[in-house]
This record gives C-alpha cells, sequence and structure tokens, in this order.
C-alpha cells in the first residue's frame, strides 16, 4: 500500500524538494519554526545535530508517546 504525506507544512521552504533521505541528515533546522541558533542549543546539550538525532532521541520520543496516549484519555 503507498502512502503519500505532504510534509511541506513542516518543512522550512529550502527543504520541501528535498528526498527523506536528505530531511534526515538535514539539521534539525530543516524543520519549520527552528532556526540556526536552535540547531547549536540542540547539538551543545543533547548532542543533536541532525532531524535523524532530534526523531529518534529517547527523550523526544518518550513524550510524543505521553502526548499521544493523553490524547487518547481526554
Amino acid at each position: 500500500m503507498a502512502v503519500q504525506v505532504d510534509l511541506a507544512k513542516g518543512l522550512d521552504k529550502a527543504w520541501e524538494d528535498k528526498t527523506l533521505a536528505e530531511i534526515l541528515d538535514a539539521p534539525p533546522s530543516a524543520l519549520s519554526g527552528l532556526t540556526e541558533k536552535h540547531d547549536e542549543i540542540l547539538k551543545s546539550a543533547l548532542n543533536i545535530s541532525t532531524v535523524r538525532d532530534l526523531g529518534s532521541n529517547k527523550y523526544f520520543a518518550l513524550a510524543g508517546v505521553l502526548v499521544a496516549l493523553g490524547n487518547k484519555e481526554g
């Protein structure tokens, strides 16, 4: 089953036409709303330098699961 997802609203304009692999290897600022300053903070504080790192970080993953579960309860 083929799945299509429009990521344009979640990505910075410069990254909208990139492949998934390119986006995952991009700095977090490739996500809409994050800047190069956020890249610096994430790198120094949590050793996160790519979108892949951000998405697979155990703290962010746990927070996402908790939010999803909270949405099911209420």
